[in-house]
């Protein structure tokens, strides 16, 4: 394994709580307040590790096995993902799909876990993240097919590297950034979309979903949820950076800063605006659709149709 790939893998196990802390902290500040640590998420999870998870005697296997799912899901699609804007882990022709499909399955075993308790109030959140996700999906593909046109590669770190040289390439880079950011927001759980404090069900989607998991269990889900945020918010640094794909160390600490700063607009836009209303959300994914689509006919015309 060579030094890129390291440091990729040392960025998988810290980024996922650093940003979530950057996250926190960033709220705090809005609110006029001071806020916890920045690596208070690892101890959280730590803590969480030590307690004693209790189930309900409705549930079965599927509900234990739901918070692993998700973890290892999440963690697979970080080895993909250049979470410093160089080669990841692993990389190969169309390994987006797996990113994609990573999440997809840690998505259908919460919601299958909801649905395993029982409960009226996390099957109404399992209908709505199966929802959310049918407008999520076609959005990714959509950008990165897109970005693979105009880099000529089937890579997930190659399309990344887009480097704008005309209009049509900056149009779809543009396009690339919203439809990221709002597929970012709505994977991850964040505002607008869904709201990870809130404590009314009638209003939660991802929340209501793991009401019941507790002790390891709820760790596991947390750390999921963090590190697909680091997947998220590296790749829309991944396109931010100039230098991305040139695998030296001003590339990568630039990715870092900028994943850093992603998490610092989030954290603003957290503490700005107000959740929006669960009929409002599917127009705004749209929003992701169309970039999606705007990015896709710009490679077309750049590349002069599909072959």
């Amino acid at each position: 394994m060579n030094a890129e790939r390291l440091a990729n893998v040392a960025a998988l196990l810290v980024m996922p709580f650093v940003l979530t802390g950057v996250i926190i902290r960033v709220k705090a500040l809005w609110a006029g307040r001071r806020g916890p640590p920045l690596l208070q998420p690892a101890w959280d999870a730590l803590r969480l590790l030590r307690k004693t998870p209790v189930y309900s005697d409705v549930s079965t296997p599927v509900f234990r096995a739901a918070p692993w799912v998700l973890l290892l899901t999440s963690a697979g699609s970080a080895l993909v993902t250049p979470l410093l804007g160089t080669t990841p882990v692993f990389s190969f022709g169309f390994d987006f799909v797996v990113l994609a499909y990573a999440w997809g399955l840690g998505r259908v075993a919460l919601m299958l876990a909801a649905l395993d308790t029982g409960s009226a109030f996390e099957g109404m959140g399992a209908a709505r993240e199966a929802t959310f996700a049918t407008l999520v999906e076609p959005a990714l593909f959509l950008v990165v097919g897109a970005l693979g046109l105009f880099s000529h590669t089937s890579s997930l770190h190659e399309a990344l590297a887009l480097k704008v040289t005309g209009g049509a390439s900056a149009l779809a880079w543009a396009s690339a950034v919203v439809a990221l950011v709002v597929v970012l927001q709505a994977e991850t759980a964040r505002l607008p979309v869904d709201d990870p404090t809130t404590h009314l069900e009638l209003t939660m989607v991802h929340e209501v979903m793991v009401l019941d998991h507790s002790g390891p269990d709820l760790a596991a889900i947390q750390v999921g949820n963090a590190l697909k945020l680091t997947v998220g918010t590296a790749a829309v640094a991944t396109l931010l950076n100039p230098l991305a794909g040139e695998g030296t160390l001003a590339s990568a600490l630039l990715t870092l800063a900028l994943s850093l700063g992603v998490a610092v607009v989030l954290g603003t836009v957290e503490s700005l605006i107000a959740r929006f209303k669960l009929r409002t959300v599917p127009q705004y994914l749209a929003v992701a659709i169309a970039a999606g689509v705007l990015a896709l006919l710009a490679a077309t015309w750049r590349t002069g149709g599909l072959r």
